[in-house]
């Protein structure tokens, strides 16, 4: 039995009834995903085909013999015609010039649910695209006992199994447009992107989970393309999804009162996060960090209602969590620059966020995205450094980590200096000012007064000089390979 695109307040329904969610007593869905809390990085498998043999990047992907997808395939088919299935017919990428459709089953509600949050719905299409190029996604989580995800191209297809974590899905579907899109001379990013309220200035934000990716671009005072997954089109900037899958440990009201206000709507699901007398406990990570809210961006009140600009980008601002304290707070890159740091996608994970994890430990996933990156590194590096150049593009990394002393001994740089510098970026004002190569890091830094000089200046907020210049020469040697 196949339930044709059940709207919300059905699915609700039958998840709450069928599959022991439950409802916050604002209305958004809580939903637990067992053993598996994220992306396992071992699932995803493509098919060595005719179209992939020679394109991906078999260093980075695992290959699966089309032979043995067939077989999976059969497996699948088989399954889906035993079981309720959930079916949503939808699309990705929301200039309608360049959309391409998905039809998503699901052996759950609550996944069906996510889709109609995470994709785009034909509620959110303004201009109806005539769309033939259409792809199937099999999600049939209880059919394996490990988790895997198998997308072939040539049979548009894409089958998941063996884990009910629903960021799977939606990972798996960036994946094949991380594909296909680069052969029309397109870039496709995991990143934010945002406007101002004139529908000018569009701003590209970079940045691995923790970065404040989601925070910085979820901006009252500007409006919302995306939180998550753009393409760089001849036309300008548009959203790949229709909706944000945010982080929720430790959100609050007044840090990200977009997020937090989205997490109160109904249609929300609230992925891992601990309950406590009916309300959303966000500070508790004990059932994982990586609890998610999946909202749809019609609940954003600053959401683009088009999701998509026909602008190309005038900053483009990458994002890192420098948990060793080494960086400064803002530094503007030369095209080159841009490109290496795109090319190396740093940031750092702290003591907690995974198991095994006692102190500051450097992370590096090429193009702020690497295991969604399915073509060789320098496919998208050089697209990105046309980009760049062909539209005179500022870029700019800027550090939201640790000042004063690695992760332990300093202090995390504040959310309000962060968004200070954003916002001297987007005006305008830090392309006004003097640079300095700054001594320890060699990144060119403005010569302006917008934070105390300890903070500035990492190096002077440390009680032990030596030490920074150690642990900055540690660094740069990774950032800088070339020095």
């Amino acid at each position: 039995m196949i339930y044709k695109n059940l709207e919300t307040p059905k699915l609700l329904e039958i998840a709450i009834e069928k599959e022991g969610c439950s409802l916050t007593e604002d209305g958004a869905l809580v939903t637990y995903t067992g053993e598996y809390t994220g992306r396992c990085p071992t699932a995803k498998y493509i098919v060595n085909e005719k179209q992939t043999k020679t394109k991906v990047d078999w260093s980075e992907n695992q290959k699966m013999t089309k032979g043995a997808f067939n077989k999976m395939k059969r497996k699948f088919l088989n399954t889906v015609k035993d079981k309720e299935v959930y079916l949503q017919d939808t699309l990705l990428i929301r200039d309608p010039e360049h959309a391409i459709g998905f039809r998503v089953y699901t052996e759950y509600a609550r996944h069906s649910q996510f889709v109609r949050n995470m994709f785009i719905t034909k509620e959110q299409v303004i201009d109806s695209p005539e769309v033939t190029d259409i792809y199937t996604i099999l999600h049939l989580p209880s059919l394996l006992d490990e988790p895997r995800v198998m997308i072939s191209v040539s049979e548009k297809l894409i089958l998941i199994s063996g884990t009910y974590y629903a960021g799977e899905i939606k990972k798996a579907a960036f994946t094949l447009i991380n594909f296909l899109t680069p052969s029309k001379g397109f870039l496709p990013m995991h990143c934010s992107v945002n406007v101002d309220k004139g529908n000018e200035n569009p701003t590209i934000f970079f940045g691995l989970s923790g970065t404040g990716k989601t925070t910085l671009s979820a901006d009252p005072n500007r409006v919302l393309i995306g939180d998550d997954e753009h393409l760089w089109t001849d036309n300008g900037l548009t959203n790949i999804e229709g909706g944000c899958y945010a982080k929720t440990i430790r959100l609050s009201e007044t840090g990200e009162p977009e997020i937090w206000n989205a997490c109160k709507s109904v249609g929300t699901i609230l992925e891992n996060v601990v309950m406590k007398d009916g309300k959303p406990d966000f500070d508790d990570g004990s059932v994982t960090e990586n609890g998610r809210a999946s909202y749809s961006t019609d609940v954003v009140p600053n959401s683009h209602i088009m999701g998509y600009v026909n602008k190309h980008p005038k900053n483009i601002v990458m994002l890192t969590c420098d948990a060793f304290g080494v960086l400064p707070p803002v530094m503007k890159l030369s095209t080159e620059e841009a490109v290496q740091q795109f090319k190396l996608g740093y940031t750092a994970k702290v003591a907690g966020t995974e198991k095994g994890v006692k102190e500051p430990v450097p992370t590096f996933s090429a193009c702020f995205g690497q295991p969604f990156m399915p073509l060789k590194v320098d496919t998208y590096a050089n697209l990105l450094k046309n980009k760049i150049e062909e539209h005179n593009i500022n870029c700019w990394l800027v550090n939201t980590g640790w000042t004063g002393g690695g992760y332990g001994k300093g202090k995390r740089i504040s959310l309000e200096i962060t968004r200070k510098i954003i916002n001297l970026i987007l005006t305008g004002e830090f392309s006004k000012v003097m640079f300095t190569k700054h001594r320890y890091t060699g990144f060119s830094i403005p010569l302006v007064n917008y934070a105390p000089n300890n903070i500035m200046f990492p190096e002077q907020g440390w009680t032990d000089i030596e030490e920074y210049k150690k642990t900055a020469n540690d660094l740069i040697k990774k950032l800088k390979p070339e020095q």
